[in-house]
């Protein structure tokens, strides 16, 4: 059986972060006010907020793979590599269409041809083509994996499709759980990563975020009967980036429980209590990320489930 959780994460170092203004129109999470910065001084304070990141990782013992970004093709996306590739444990790697054309070139090759010094590539499975008939599925973004029991959570929204979803579940033998989901304006949510996470005996969700109530209840069914504790979290803790968290352990073994600042402190003390049952939490600023960017840590961990040699 599949480990939920892995100690080997891909991140990708910036070079020229900033607001997107393709990727705005459907990321509700996007801050206006963070896109009238400067290029310069948001990609200074991402990079200060991603180093810290990482170097608080490795030295809680996660094995932290670096990815140095390009300036050109300009990528100002490139600190969310979650979205356009996933490693599995059977040695697949899997490529994804993505929404936003600049996001597209954040696909590397060199990426995959590096991680093969270290892991075991058996075959890469590339999705992008569905970009020409503008339908996309961008990765674990799109998806939240339940890799233990082979199960896809996936909200649908503009940048995930279910015809790439059902492409997804052929290629994987995963089970697909679909559903609507909503912010409190009724604008569907880019991304299923930000109203939930699964953990290995947990699962934090926003269950509210999901209008349909056979839909919420088909939510609820399936990460409990698959053994999943649910914490809740309501759509003012969701807009604080609560439901966009990754579960990850040290090469040791130690689970912890990955996050930013904001997340952790819109919890209440009994979410934390019962989150505490089963990791360590680290949590970090992420707030030039999170405003400029509209993704939170989750997004900026890629978690490579490949064989290692």
């Amino acid at each position: 059986m599949q480990n939920q959780t892995t100690a080997h994460i891909l991140m990708i170092r910036p070079v020229r972060f900033g607001f997107n203004e393709q990727t705005a129109t459907s990321n509700a999470f996007q801050n206006q006010a963070f896109g009238k910065e400067t290029q310069a001084s948001s990609q200074e304070i991402a990079l200060k907020e991603f180093d810290e990141m990482v170097a608080q990782l490795r030295k809680a013992g996660v094995d932290i793979i670096v990815i140095e970004d390009t300036p050109n093709p300009h990528t100002p996306d490139s600190i969310f590599p979650n979205n356009w590739i996933s490693f599995h444990n059977d040695g697949t790697v899997m490529l994804y269409p993505m929404q936003a054309e600049n996001r597209r070139l954040e696909r590397r090759e060199d990426i995959v041809d590096s991680l093969q010094e270290k892991f075991y590539v058996n075959k890469v499975i590339d999705l992008s083509s569905f970009e020409q008939e503008d339908k996309f599925l961008e990765g674990t973004g799109s998806m939240v994996l339940d890799r233990k029991n082979k199960i896809a959570y996936a909200c649908i929204s503009p940048r995930t499709h279910q015809e790439v979803l059902a492409e997804f579940a052929l290629q994987t033998n995963y089970q697909i759980v679909a559903f609507e989901a909503v912010d409190e304006n009724g604008k569907q949510i880019y991304h299923t990563n930000v109203l939930m996470c699964v953990g290995d005996m947990f699962s934090v969700v926003c269950l509210e975020a999901v209008p349909d109530l056979d839909e919420r209840l088909q939510l609820r069914n399936s990460l409990e009967s698959n053994g999943k504790r649910i914490v809740e979290i309501t759509q003012a803790q969701m807009n604080q980036f609560a439901g966009n968290m990754l579960e990850v352990r040290s090469e040791k073994g130690d689970k912890m429980l990955v996050m930013s600042n904001a997340a952790y402190y819109s919890l209440t003390s009994s979410q934390i209590k019962i989150l505490e049952d089963y990791c360590t939490i680290h949590h970090f600023d992420l707030s030039m990320i999170e405003g400029n960017g509209g993704g939170s840590a989750r997004c900026m961990m890629a978690e490579v489930h490949l064989p290692l040699k």
